[in-house]
């Protein structure tokens, strides 16, 4: 399930839609993208269960993208309400917990000691890595919904008003501020920035990608990656909703809702290659393969070097899948109705799929090596192996 946001003024209604109704119906009954039966298939893989624990009351009914975080060996994890826990990866044992005074709307972020996260009511925490104390707290423009990023003095933080604000690291001060207009309906949540020392790249709601000199937050160079077309609101909806993926030689990979898998030059933004395909969530690059899920819950295989489609997986249409990871040779998606699901990145055929929880699974999983974490709606992380 997609929600959108209608902004009036300074006040945000947000309604919750299926992405059915977002790209229009087939009928007035059935949504235009039903969810597919699962159907059996030569499992040759495993996933072998190694702990369960229970993360407050997860991600709440707006189902806040409440993503956990793994820093050398800890995975740290939160619920809409607040709490903050920490957990040894590899055992699942729990090494601390903290409730906050102020529920949790971000993924977290953890890195060099510190995790980062933000809130409903537009702060930005800072917590100890050690036992979750808050080391600065910081005001944002408003409702934070994507990832702080890190660089190695900056946290650059996106806002759901279109604002991009770069804070101090040691102590949350406000260095500056980036603002664009946002059309009156988006999809609810914002693009998470990309960031390296020189530079931000940040994607809005009105379909442009923006680069910004980390010094100032001026603009280097902007480019429209999806054009709104069609008559209604809803139609012209173009959403940079995925983080930019950008690789070590230069090349960046973003996808947009109703628009385009669009390649560039960092650079420059100078365009490599295009493609049709409308997707709110941020792809993976292996290799030489980009893989994404677009707005019908396909899982798609381009070659990054010059945007050929390799294959499709159209088994899952409907099912509202997270955006994929990647781990020992294979995807790794959720869906809706609490199903892991993984599929060999180079044939796009199913390896091995599990149920975690009935309450569904819409934040994309954490990897590391051949082993899963996941977090279901409702609060339950489970650590998985792949066994072949």
């Amino acid at each position: 399930m997609i929600s959108i946001m209608r902004r009036k003024a300074s006040l945000a209604i947000v309604a919750t839609l299926t992405i059915g109704l977002l790209a229009g119906c087939a009928s007035k009954s059935e949504p235009r993208y039903s969810p597919k039966e699962l159907t059996r298939f030569d499992a040759t893989a495993e996933l072998d269960s190694d702990w369960r624990q229970r993360v407050g009351q997860g991600l709440g009914r707006a189902q806040y993208p409440i993503a956990p975080s793994l820093d050398n060996g800890t995975l740290y994890a939160a619920d809409e309400r607040g709490r903050v826990m920490a957990f040894e990866a590899d055992s699942g044992s729990r090494l601390w917990q903290k409730d906050l005074d102020v529920g949790v709307s971000s993924a977290l972020t953890a890195v060099a000691g510190e995790i980062y996260l933000a809130t409903r009511n537009g702060e930005v925490l800072a917590l100890s890595q050690d036992d979750g104390e808050v080391l600065w707290r910081s005001r944002v423009p408003s409702e934070v919904l994507a990832a702080p990023q890190p660089t190695q003095q900056l946290l650059v933080v996106q806002s759901v008003d279109g604002s991009v604000t770069a804070l101090d690291r040691s102590n949350g001060q406000e260095l500056w501020s980036h603002s664009t207009t946002e059309p009156a309906l988006t999809l609810r949540g914002t693009g998470t920035p990309s960031v390296i020392d020189p530079v931000t790249f940040a994607g809005f709601a009105n379909g442009r990608l923006v680069t910004l000199d980390n010094r100032s937050g001026q603009p280097l160079w902007e480019r429209r990656i999806a054009v709104p077309q069609g008559r209604s609101e809803i139609d012209r909806m173009v959403d940079l909703g995925g983080q930019p993926v950008l690789t070590p030689d230069g090349r960046l990979f973003v996808t947009s809702y109703n628009g385009r898998l669009v390649a560039l030059q960092a650079n420059t933004g100078e365009v490599l290659w295009e493609r049709e395909h409308s997707s709110h969530l941020t792809p993976v690059l292996v290799g030489d393969r980009l893989f994404t899920v677009n707005e019908a819950s396909h899982l798609v295989a381009f070659d990054a070097r010059n945007g050929e489609e390799v294959w499709r997986n159209r088994d899952l249409e409907g099912r509202w899948l997270t955006a994929p990871a990647f781990a020992g040779g294979n995807l790794v998606v959720g869906d809706f109705e609490g199903y892991l699901h993984l599929i060999d990145t180079q044939s796009g055929r199913f390896t091995a799929r599990t149920r975690i929880d009935s309450s569904g699974i819409s934040v994309r999983p954490v990897t590391d090596a051949r082993r899963i974490y996941v977090l279901s709606n409702n609060g339950r992380l489970e650590a998985l192996d792949i066994r072949r």
